[in-house]
């Protein structure tokens, strides 16, 4: 039996013979590479998808008020109330994992920046800080600079690998930006890049929208495609022959991001916890934010469209909201969790749908761009395996030091939130929060200190102490000034010692 007869066949059982209409119409190559698409699409599991999203459709709209708990207090940690000394141990533990080559990054960045007005991944994207750096080369260096640290406390040199869950419109030229850049210094043998899967785009009676005559319309599975691709790829693989045990996962847009955060680890660690989620203090009742609480008794992310107003606003004996644990996509997993994941819960996994304006190729060939949703997008959420969990836990961080997302381009009237403009703000604000802890001064608004030189703030006094800032600053490591130095491409607009009281 040929390949296009067994595709026909599996297209009729599956009630989607439309996707072979135009056909005969394309040249031979096209009739293969179209093939070869539809010889990947699983049409039996998919068109379950498309019931199973038709059941969620259909339960959207159900508000989860009466079943919700807060988080427990002994499932909860929060960074501004927890001793010195503990927190103290917390690093110490995470930074002794890291020295032993048990700590990975895995980063989520399948997206395009179409909502920033660019057409690249966002990772390469930069918000214009004094120094130009994009937010891959800041979440590289801070890799760095842990593994430095970890080094400086254990006197053992250890290494994070770094995963990056790219999607099909953005893995190659996240490949070739990286290797250009040279990983950023980190070992390219430490860099390993995989592709998260891709779902058919749907109408509302089920069938599958053609992108072309010669391709279906696909889109990308969601992040919590990424326990599926994890496997796939061989990347769970590779993790158990590299010896790594914990895995720090988040998105690329959060510029305050702090990558394989040795506390949060160590935190998890003490508490063997398979899984653990970083938490901000929710803004106020009305921020269009999912919480991390219990539904039914097993942990979950609810989205602020799935509780009502007055559940929203309901407080605890400290007048602080209820639920209050605003969920940033920043998680922690044991790989033993990860690999259970893949084996046995990810066919479980909640499915969120969306209803879209698809374009496709319509029954007389024509392209339809429409004006009004016409079909369905389905994705899975990362954060979803939360129930599967043994043993879980939270760890609340502050907002001003950890979390801002870059979601939007800016506007003119700079009204835009989350762009790159916030973004800009809140680490600049952080950095002069830095040097002026460690007795520094700074006067103007552009004041940047590189990750090389200070992953949270840590050992700046010797640079800032005693020292005014009154113009835009890059304070670089010594690395990078000797480069700098060597290269003749020392900028003295964003370099500048400060000047001493």
């Amino acid at each position: 039996m040929t390949t296009e007869t067994k595709i026909r066949a599996a297209l009729k059982t599956n009630r989607q013979e439309h996707l072979l209409q135009f056909y005969e119409e394309l040249s031979e190559d096209r009739k293969t590479t179209f093939l070869d698409q539809l010889r990947t699409i699983d049409f039996d599991q998919v068109n379950h998808l498309f019931e199973a999203a038709q059941e969620s459709l259909n339960g959207q709209g159900t508000k989860l008020d009466n079943k919700m708990k807060p988080v427990p207090a002994d499932k909860f940690e929060a960074e501004e109330s927890t001793r010195s000394d503990l927190l103290a141990s917390y690093r110490k533990t995470g930074l002794e994992e890291i020295s032993k080559g048990h700590v990975a990054v895995l980063l989520m960045a399948g997206g395009q920046g179409t909502r920033l007005g660019v057409s690249y991944p966002k990772g390469m994207y930069s918000v214009g800080l004094p120094s130009g750096k994009t937010l891959f080369q800041i979440q590289a260096e801070r890799i760095r600079k842990l593994i430095s640290l970890a080094k400086q406390q254990t006197g053992v040199s250890g290494k994070i690998t770094w995963y990056i869950m790219t999607s099909g419109p953005t893995n190659a030229t996240t490949e070739q930006f990286l290797r250009k850049n040279d990983y950023f210094g980190l070992n390219s043998k430490d860099v390993v890049l995989f592709q998260q899967g891709l779902l058919p785009c749907f109408d509302f009676e089920g069938k599958i929208f053609l992108e072309e005559k010669d391709s279906v319309a696909l889109a990308p599975d969601g992040n919590g495609g990424i326990y599926r691709a994890l496997k796939e790829s061989g990347v769970l693989d590779d993790m158990k022959s590299r010896g790594v045990k914990h895995v720090h996962a988040h998105s690329v847009d959060n510029i305050l991001v702090k990558v394989a955060d040795p506390v949060f680890i160590g935190y998890c660690v003490k508490k063997q916890a398979d899984c653990g989620a970083k938490v901000v203090k929710k803004s106020g009742p009305n921020e269009a934010v999912g919480v991390v609480c219990q539904v039914d008794g097993k942990f979950q992310v609810v989205e602020y469209s799935e509780i009502t107003e007055s559940t929203a606003n309901l407080k605890a004996k400290d007048g602080s909201l209820m639920f209050n644990s605003g969920n940033i996509c920043n998680h922690f997993f044991s790989t033993n969790f990860l690999i259970k994941i893949a084996d046995t819960f990810e066919s479980q996994l909640k499915l969120h749908v969306a209803k879209k304006k698809i374009p496709h190729i319509s029954s007389s060939g024509d392209k339809i761009k429409p004006t009004t949703p016409n079909g369905i997008k389905i994705e899975k959420f990362v954060f979803d395996v939360f129930e599967f969990t043994n043993n879980f836990v939270t760890w609340e961080v502050p907002r001003y030091s950890e979390f801002s997302a870059l979601k939007n381009a800016d506007n003119a009237d700079n009204s835009a939130v989350d762009c790159p403009s916030t973004s800009r703000r809140d680490l600049l604000r952080l950095h002069k929060r830095y040097i002026e802890e460690a007795g520094g001064t700074v006067n103007c608004e552009e004041v940047e200190i590189s990750p090389l030189l200070s992953y949270a703030g840590e050992n700046l006094e010797i640079r800032v102490k005693g020292k005014v800032f009154d113009e835009k600053t890059v304070i670089f490591s010594d690395e990078e000034l000797l480069i700098l130095n060597n290269n003749n491409n020392f900028d003295e607009t964003v370099y500048s010692n400060g000047k001493t009281h």
